[in-house]
C-alpha cells in the first residue's frame, strides 16, 4: 500500500495505527490497540500480521461485515497479553446451546509502519538432509523460523549436527517473503550451551537490541581528560554552594551508581528546609556531542541479575557524576520549606555543589528509622565526614521519615493508587556469579522515604518546564485501564465475592489494602489481586507538551496527579538528562536548541528502550531463577491460583513472587480434567489416580483465589507440579 493511501485511510478512519502485540503463549493470536483505548483488535493467525513482529507499528485494516469470522470460544478471563479483550466492533451474543459466540471483524495488517523489533533473535539449528541450507528455531515463538544458508553454519555442522542441539546461535532476519511462513537471514553469533548464564544473557539483549558493546575512544573523548578532575573556580562561582549542608544518600547497598542525595535540617520557626539532590550529568554530557549521541541511544541502563549495561561510561556513572561521599559534586537541587505535614511553604530550583558525608544503605536508613532512640556508633554505619554528627545524620532521617509518611497518606487520599508486585532477587557467587539462594525483596519504610521525595521533586520539575515552556516540556503520563477489561474485571471480581472498586484509582487502592479480610491468606490475595489488576493497566509513556493538545491527556493515572516527569535518575535515564536541560533553559543556563518534533520522536525512542530494558530484566530474573531452581530444587512453596483455563492454570509462587503456568497433561498420576464456567468464574476439577486400586480417585476443584502447595522443579527448563490439595 502506498504511503498517501496509508495517511488517507487513517484520516477517513478506514485504517488504525497501533503497536503489535503477539501473545507469548499463542503467538498465532495477536493484538493492536483501538484508538479510543476502549478493547483491542483482535489479530487472527500468523497470516493476518502480514510479517510484522512484536512491537512493530503497525497499519490495521478492519475487513467489511461479509468477512467477519464467527468464533465459538469459552472466554478466559485473565489470559496472557489480553486476549480477553473484544476486538473493535466485536459483540456478545448467546446461541440455543447457550454457548457465547464472539462475531469479530477480522482485520489484518496492511503495512508495517515502523520497524521495531530487531529482528535478530537466539534459537537453535536443525541440520535438514540435501538443502543447502538449515532450519533456525528461535526460542521465542512468536518470531517465524528462518532458513539460513549452510555457510553460515559451523564447519562440522553437517557431518556432526548433533553436536550443536543444544547449543545457542543468534540469527538476523534479512528477508520473510509474503509468500512463505519462513524467512530467510544469516547466522550472527554462536552463543554457546543453552541453559548457561552469560550466552542465554547475551541472547536476550541481543533480541531486544540492547547495545552491550564498550564505549568507543570517541565517545571517551568527551570526558574529562585531566585526572583527577575537580570542579573549576568558575564553575563553583556559578552554583550555591551547600557543601557544609549536611547531604547524604540512600541506596542499595551494592549501588554504585548514585543519583541523588538528600538533605533535611529543621528551622527556628518549626518547618523544615528539605533538598533533594541530583547528580548534574548535563554538565558533562554536552548536548550533539558523541557521548550524547550514544547515551541518547541507549536511552537507559540496563540492569541485570548480575550485572549493569550504563548508559553511560563508567567513568560518569561511577566516579564524576555519582554522588560519592566526602567528595564535591555538581548537582541539580530541589529545595523545599515544608511544615511538618508535609504543606510545601516555599520552592527553589537551582545548581548546586554538595559534598555528600555518608553513603547510606536503605537498611542503614531503615534500622534509625525502626530504633529512633538508639545510638549509633561509628562502627556500626558506614565511613561519615567529620563535619556531621551521627546523631545530626538519624535527626535528619527520621525527619525526612515523618514528613514521607505524610505525604505519603495524602497521596493516597487524593487518589493515587500503587501497585507494588513481589520483586524476586538473588544472593550471587562472587567469583562465578551463579545463584546461590533468592528471596522477594522486602520494601521497607526506608525506601518509601527516598521514594516520597524523589516523586516530589519529579512533580517539581514537571511543573516548572511546563509553566515556562508549554510547548517544548517532556513529561510522563499513564493513561487510565481500558474500559472493556475494566468491566471484565469488575465483573469476574463480583462473581467471585470479591469487594473491588475499579472505578477510580482511588478506589482501587483502597480495596486492595482494606477490603480483602484479615486472615492468614489475606497477603496472598491482595499480591493475586495486584498482579490481575496490574494486567488490566495500560503504560506509562513519555511524551512531548507540543505534541499533544489536549491537556487532559497528560493525567498520570496511578499517582493522580496532573503533570509529572523524571529529573531524579540522569545518570542511569536520558530522559532526566532532558529534563536537565530544559530546566537549565528556564534558569538561563542555556540557550534552546531542541524542538518540538525532534523531542517528540526522542521520547518515542525513550519509551521504546525503556519497554525493552523492563522486559529484559524480567527475562535476565527469569534466567537465574530456572539456573537457581535447576541447581538447588525442587523448591517447595504456596501457590495461589490466578486464573484457569481449560488444559491449564496459573499461579503466583508465594514464596519467590514468580507466576507460573501448569499444563495439565504434565501432571503425572492426572486421571481426568474437568473444565467448566459458573457465570464468569472458571472451574476446573482434576481427577487423580490413586495408588490403592481399592479406593475412589480423589478430586480437587480449582478456580481463581485459591491457594495450593507445588513443587517448583527442573524438566527442560522448570515447571511447578501439585504437591497438595487446594486450601
Amino acid at each position: 500500500m502506498r504511503t498517501e493511501d496509508v495517511s488517507a485511510g487513517l484520516e477517513r478512519g478506514e485504517l488504525i495505527k497501533g503497536v503489535l502485540r503477539i501473545n507469548p503463549k499463542k503467538y498465532k493470536e495477536a493484538f493492536v490497540p483501538s484508538p479510543d483505548g476502549s478493547a483491542d483488535i483482535f489479530l487472527d493467525g500468523i497470516a493476518a500480521r502480514n510479517r510484522a513482529l512484536n512491537g512493530d507499528v503497525v497499519v490495521v485494516k478492519v475487513l467489511p461485515p461479509e468477512q467477519w469470522k464467527v468464533l465459538y470460544q469459552n472466554f478466559r478471563f485473565l489470559n496472557e497479553t489480553a486476549s480477553h479483550s473484544l476486538s473493535e466492533g466485536g459483540r456478545l451474543e448467546a446461541d440455543s446451546t447457550k454457548e457465547r459466540t464472539l462475531c469479530l471483524r477480522q482485520p489484518r495488517v496492511v503495512i508495517i509502519f515502523e520497524q521495531k523489533h530487531s529482528r535478530a533473535a537466539s534459537g537453535f539449528l536443525k541440520f535438514l538432509p540435501n538443502k543447502n541450507f538449515a532450519m533456525f528455531s528461535p526460542v521465542d515463538h512468536r518470531i517465524p523460523r528462518v532458513n539460513v544458508p549452510l555457510v553460515d553454519c559451523p564447519a562440522d555442522f553437517v557431518s556432526r549436527p548433533g553436536d550443536y542441539e543444544n547449543v545457542l546461535f543468534i540469527c538476523r532476519i534479512t528477508h520473510w517473503p509474503a509468500d512463505n511462513n519462513f524467512a530467510e537471514g544469516r547466522l550472527a553469533k554462536t552463543l554457546g550451551q543453552a541453559g548457561e548464564i552469560e550466552p542465554e544473557t547475551e541472547g536476550i539483549m541481543t533480541e531486544y537490541d540492547v547495545d552491550f558493546s564498550e564505549f568507543s575512544e570517541e565517545v571517551l573523548n568527551c570526558l574529562p581528560q585531566d585526572l583527577p578532575w575537580s570542579i573549576p573556580a568558575h564553575e563553583l562561582s556559578r552554583r550555591r554552594d551547600l557543601r557544609k549542608e549536611c547531604v547524604f544518600t540512600i541506596d542499595p547497598a551494592t549501588a554504585r551508581d548514585l543519583d541523588d542525595a538528600l538533605s533535611c535540617k529543621q528551622l527556628s520557626d518549626g518547618n523544615f528546609e528539605v533538598g533533594v539532590h541530583i547528580a548534574d550529568v548535563s554538565y558533562f554530557v554536552e548536548e550533539g556531542s558523541v557521548l550524547d549521541q550514544i547515551a541518547g541511544k541507549r536511552a537507559t541502563s540496563v540492569y541485570l541479575v548480575q550485572k549493569v549495561i550504563p548508559m553511560l561510561p563508567r567513568l560518569l556513572c561511577e566516579e564524576l557524576c555519582s554522588l560519592n561521599p566526602l567528595t564535591d559534586r555538581l548537582t541539580f537541587s530541589v529545595i523545599w520549606k515544608l511544615s511538618p505535614e508535609g504543606k510545601i511553604l516555599s520552592e527553589w530550583f537551582g545548581r548546586t555543589v554538595i559534598c555528600s558525608c555518608i553513603k547510606m544503605s536503605y537498611d542503614h536508613a531503615q534500622s534509625m528509622i525502626e530504633a529512633p532512640d538508639k545510638h549509633f556508633s561509628a562502627e556500626e554505619l558506614p565511613p561519615c565526614s567529620t563535619n556531621h554528627r551521627i546523631h545530626e545524620i538519624k535527626e535528619a532521617i527520621l525527619n525526612l521519615h515523618n514528613i514521607a509518611k505524610q505525604l505519603r497518606a495524602q497521596r493516597f487520599e487524593s487518589g493515587a493508587l500503587q501497585l507494588n508486585q513481589l520483586k524476586l532477587s538473588f544472593s550471587l557467587d562472587k567469583e562465578s556469579s551463579m545463584p546461590q539462594g533468592c528471596y522477594v525483596y522486602q520494601y521497607q519504610d526506608s525506601n518509601k522515604l527516598v521514594e516520597e521525595f524523589m516523586l516530589l521533586a519529579n512533580m517539581a520539575a514537571a511543573h516548572q518546564i511546563y509553566r515556562t515552556y508549554p510547548e517544548l516540556a517532556i513529561l510522563r503520563r499513564h493513561p487510565p485501564p481500558q474500559s472493556k477489561m475494566v468491566d471484565d474485571l469488575q465483573e469476574f471480581c463480583d462473581q467471585m465475592g470479591l469487594d473491588i472498586d475499579l472505578n477510580s484509582s482511588r478506589g482501587l487502592h483502597r480495596s486492595l489494602n482494606e477490603n480483602l479480610g484479615n486472615d492468614e491468606y489475606a497477603a496472598a490475595r491482595r499480591e493475586v489481586l495486584t498482579h490481575m489488576c496490574s494486567r488490566a493497566m495500560q503504560m506509562a509513556s513519555y511524551f512531548c507538551t507540543g505534541a499533544l493538545k489536549d491537556e487532559n491527556s497528560f493525567h498520570h493515572y496511578a499517582l493522580n496527579v496532573p503533570l509529572y516527569t523524571h529529573f531524579t535518575s540522569p545518570i542511569r535515564r536520558y530522559v532526566d538528562v532532558i529534563v536537565h536541560r530544559l530546566l537549565a533553559w528556564v534558569l538561563g543556563f542555556r540557550k534552546r536548541k531542541q524542538i518540538v518534533k525532534k523531542l517528540h520522536k526522542l521520547a518515542s525512542h525513550c519509551n521504546d528502550r525503556k519497554t525493552a530494558s523492563k522486559r529484559v530484566q524480567e527475562l535476565s530474573s527469569e534466567l537465574f531463577f530456572a539456573v537457581f531452581v535447576k541447581e538447588c530444587g525442587p523448591l517447595d512453596s504456596e501457590a495461589m491460583v490466578m486464573g484457569v483455563l481449560d488444559q491449564s492454570f496459573d499461579v503466583l509462587v508465594l514464596r519467590y513472587g514468580v507466576q507460573k503456568r501448569i499444563y495439565c497433561n504434565s501432571l503425572e498420576g492426572l486421571k481426568a480434567v474437568h473444565f467448566r464456567k459458573v457465570g464468569k468464574r472458571p472451574e476446573m476439577t482434576l481427577v487423580w489416580e490413586q495408588a490403592d486400586p481399592s479406593k475412589e480417585s480423589t478430586q480437587q476443584v480449582y478456580y481463581p483465589k485459591q491457594l495450593s502447595v507445588y513443587s517448583i522443579t527442573d524438566r527442560n527448563g522448570f515447571y511447578c507440579s501439585i504437591l497438595s490439595h487446594p486450601v
